[in-house]
């Protein structure tokens, strides 16, 4: 049994999840002969010592003294503001880094990490969590397969049941830096192309507060890929009926949705359909439970050797550039050229 110890620094809403997961992560990996042990802190340190005590971890006091204290890989789960000193102090100390998105505030922020990695050789994964989630999974491996033909259309919906404090949304970078900045990465993903303009508009008809904070509730997104593919991204702070997150792919072969099951978060309008009939998902991480733990998994076995990046830093930026697009848009009223 080889023994994989992972740091995690933060134990906020995100962190605290991500511990419950690295716990969870033996039932995954001890059938590969593989052990996951966990060390972590926070600067909040008497809640990040409960956390410790209820999963078996061990507290360290600071950054630093985590990483001293030997750990294989380091789970950065902080505020976006430290991401990149605490992905440099990774890459320092020679250890793969698996980090939240996004890898800075913003591009120009995150363009300067990208090359310290490039240059001292670094492992960096970034969390965009969806790429392991099973629907998108069969719907690249069925669009690969040209089981679809050409794409004609896609069509992602985010939708947060009810919005984030309005204190979180003073600095998330708006609607589509925060939120949907997934469904662009995971467009890259699954068509293997780049998204080259942006036209975005938004709407505020919830709290007032968002609107007075910089931010909308509800935005949509027009993109054109690099060979004329039309997509369109939805996503709003307010879908009362749950969290719902789809991607409709239609074809010239045929059409695939995904996150459309018992669970999807919407009711049929016609007569004699039951379909979907199980309790929506309310929140994100009971949406992507699953693909949380399958993207440390992952880490797990990107630290090994065992596999290649699943999600570079350099991908993260690209999605990021997108969404700085729509943000520009939404502001201008106009197309935006996406900065490749």
């Amino acid at each position: 049994m080889k023994d994989v110890t992972l740091g995690l620094v933060g134990v906020g809403r995100i962190g605290v999840m991500h511990a419950n997961n690295v716990a969870a992560l033996n039932d995954v990996m001890h059938p590969h002969g593989i052990n996951v042990k966990l060390k972590l802190t926070d600067v909040a340190q008497e809640h990040a010592r409960s956390v410790a005590a209820g999963l078996g971890a061990k507290f360290l006091p600071s950054v630093d003294e985590l990483i001293d204290a030997g750990v294989d890989g380091l789970i950065i789960a902080t505020g976006t503001g430290t991401h990149p000193d605490l992905i440099k102090a990774g890459v320092d100390a020679g250890i793969p880094v698996f980090c939240e998105k996004p890898v800075g505030v913003n591009v120009a922020e995150s363009l300067p990490v990208l090359d310290y990695i490039s240059e001292k050789g670094g492992t960096v994964q970034i969390g965009h969590q969806r790429r392991f989630d099973a629907g998108y999974l069969e719907a690249k491996r069925a669009f690969d397969a040209g089981e679809l033909g050409w794409i004609h259309s896609l069509r992602a919906i985010t939708g947060d049941m009810t919005p984030p404090p309005v204190e979180f949304l003073a600095t998330s970078g708006g609607l589509f830096r925060d939120c949907s900045v997934h469904d662009f990465d995971i467009l890259r993903w699954l068509t293997g192309r780049e998204i080259v303009e942006v036209y975005a508009r938004g709407s505020n008809n919830g709290d007032p507060a968002i609107g007075e904070v910089g931010d909308v509730d509800t935005a949509l997104a027009v993109v054109t890929f690099d060979d004329g593919t039309l997509a369109t991204v939805a996503a709003t702070r307010y879908n009362g009926a749950g969290h719902d997150v789809r991607l409709e792919i239609q074809g010239s072969k045929g059409s695939l949705v995904v996150g459309l099951d018992e669970k999807t978060a919407l009711k049929s309008a016609e007569a004699g359909i039951a379909f979907p009939a199980g309790s929506p998902y309310l929140t994100f991480a009971e949406r992507f439970a699953a693909a949380y733990v399958s993207e440390l998994a992952a880490f797990v076995e990107l630290i090994l050797g065992l596999r290649p990046n699943p999600c570079t830093p350099r991908d993260a930026v690209a999605a990021s550039k997108v969404a700085d697009a729509a943000q520009e848009s939404l502001e201008t009223g106009v197309p935006v050229r996406v900065a490749l």
